[in-house]
């Protein structure tokens, strides 16, 4: 009877322990949620060159709900989500809303095979560290901004969300 006693306070305090440890954060998600809650107020509009040299400002879209994705070519994670964005555009143009992706690719050559390669179908800009500094500082890609149609960044996300929660708040936007 003691022996059970005892084996059940072990693994009651060895669960704990493990449940404990889950709830740590690494110094970078630590770093990656400060700077997410910093973005949130007014979006600093920018103007930057699309892919055919022509100028394009986010003030171009006030009024609109606007997803404005930081990426680029070489990361994974923009990979998977340059088909949701996809899906978005053609799913929520028409009712007020646009994807705005600014490539942080230190070369502009790789952007217009990616674009077509993936089928963009939102406008594409050519961005810089100057852009970056806007919004923070962007120091993971990717980083994506919900911006309501005040002009308000309303959420951030450093790094792969669900599809699901763009949705959500794209949809709550609308």
């Amino acid at each position: 009877m003691l022996r059970r006693f005892v084996r059940t306070i072990v693994v009651t305090f060895a669960v704990g322990l493990l449940l404990a440890g889950c709830g740590e954060m690494h110094d970078h998600e630590v770093e990656a949620a400060a700077a997410d809650a910093a973005r949130v107020g007014l979006a600093p509009d920018f103007t930057l060159q699309d892919m055919a040299g022509n100028d394009v400002s986010l003030s171009d879209y006030k009024g609109q709900v606007v997803l404005l994705n930081f990426w680029a070519t070489w990361c994974g994670p923009c990979k998977i989500e340059m088909p949701w964005f996809v899906d978005f555009q053609r799913q929520y143009k028409d009712k007020g809303f646009t994807v705005l992706a600014v490539s942080l690719d230190d070369d502009i050559d790789p952007v217009a095979p990616f674009a077509e390669k993936y089928e963009l179908n939102f406008p594409v800009v050519w961005g810089d560290n100057e852009v970056a500094d806007k919004f923070g500082g962007i120091n993971a890609l990717p980083t994506t901004l919900i911006i309501d149609r005040e002009g308000n960044v309303v959420d951030s996300h450093t790094g792969l969300v669900s599809k699901s929660v763009y949705v959500e708040q794209i949809e709550s936007l609308l």
